[in-house]
């Protein structure tokens, strides 16, 4: 995304143009009437990821256009990122303009910050990381308390502080906490993350027995779930996700919920009987475990036909996607069990032609 693509006064024209595509794009499918949940038109994403270019004794933060990758564009300042993004950018580079140990050969800068003001920053370098460069960030860490760094060269990261920071979100009053770490999935939007997490509980509320989430994270939506259900099991492949699913589960007080690592896949085979239940699944009670509701929230190339069986034999499924175009391909597998009976869309990218959708389905009533 281009900084001048980043336009608040025409925020509500395109959640319009998102939500007619979305429209048309599920229009065969006989869906309730969308609920539309929308970003705040700026300062809205808590990271970014930012070019260093170099230009004799000056440096800027750039952006690339996909049709021009080759020239930069200057970017002072950047309206979607958090505005504490926004003030430390400038404040970073003055800090590190006569620092020749910090400056020369780095290359990106990432930014990745919470609600409550922490930041974590990460320098990447084309030059190895030594003592001489631990010192000068030493200092630099000490100009910036409230703010955690790492470096990082090639097969070398160095973390001075800390390598996460920690989130609070708010919903429906209550507040939720998540170790973030850095390089690890987290919805860039808190705002709309939120939201999410609202409709999620919403859609479940009268739900009850137990949960089982595929491609859970960090925990996000396990953990303010869980207050529906008796209990709640969680899969995810990233081992990053999983230890910080687990310190999340540990620091909200959740009893109730575990998290397995295992891929989608593995889970779908072992529990439609095509493989032996693993001994991480048998540990997490799987046996007895008799979900009333799924939650799925794959990546953008959707549900693969195993995991689609596999939730089938369930009364009630809870579907966030990323990606309409599978969304809808999954939906119609569904649709022979299945039918929706809440659809939402929440604006997690604006001014990009990406969209995430939610659906909650309920079994058909033979």
């Amino acid at each position: 995304m281009r900084p001048d693509q980043i336009q608040p006064e025409k925020y509500q024209q395109q959640l319009a143009e998102k939500q007619a595509g979305l429209n048309q794009l599920m229009a065969d499918l006989g869906l309730p009437e969308m609920e539309v949940f929308d970003s705040e038109p700026c300062h809205y994403r808590m990271r970014a990821e930012f070019r260093i270019w170099h230009d004799g004794d000056d440096l800027f933060y750039a952006m690339f256009d996909s049709a021009d990758p080759r020239t930069p564009i200057r970017t002072d300042q950047f309206l979607a990122a958090s505005a504490l993004i926004n003030t430390l950018m400038p404040e970073l580079l003055d800090a590190i303009r006569d620092v020749t140990v910090l400056r020369h050969k780095l290359f990106q800068v990432d930014f990745l910050t919470t609600t409550t003001g922490e930041a974590l920053i990460s320098l990447l370098y084309h030059k190895p990381i030594d003592d001489e460069w631990n010192a000068a960030a030493g200092e630099l860490n000490k100009a910036f308390p409230a703010c955690h760094f790492i470096g990082r060269s090639r097969k070398r990261k160095q973390v001075l502080t800390r390598d996460f920071v920690m989130e609070t979100l708010t919903v429906n009053g209550q507040k939720f906490h998540y170790q973030q770490v850095e390089n690890s999935f987290t919805q860039p939007n808190a705002g709309i993350n939120e939201k999410m997490l609202t409709w999620a509980l919403d859609v479940t509320k009268q739900a009850s027995g137990d949960l089982l989430e595929m491609y859970c994270g960090n925990g996000n939506f396990s953990i303010p779930l869980a207050r529906h259900f008796d209990r709640v099991v969680a899969t995810e492949i990233s081992k990053v996700s999983v230890n910080s699913a687990q310190l999340n589960i540990a620091i909200n007080g959740m009893q109730n919920v575990q998290v397995v690592k295992m891929a989608s896949e593995d889970v779908a085979a072992a529990l439609n009987g095509e493989t032996e239940l693993p001994k991480s699944l048998l540990q997490a009670g799987m046996e007895t475990l008799s979900p009333s509701v799924v939650l799925v929230d794959p990546p953008r190339a959707g549900l693969d036909e195993a995991t689609i069986e596999l939730i089938r034999k369930v009364d009630e499924i809870l579907y966030i996607s990323c990606n309409p175009e599978t969304l809808k391909a999954n939906l119609e597998s569904l649709a022979s069990t299945h039918q929706v009976v809440r659809y939402a869309m929440f604006d997690q990218f604006p001014y990009t032609h990406h969209v995430e959708t939610g659906v909650y389905l309920q079994r058909k009533s033979v």
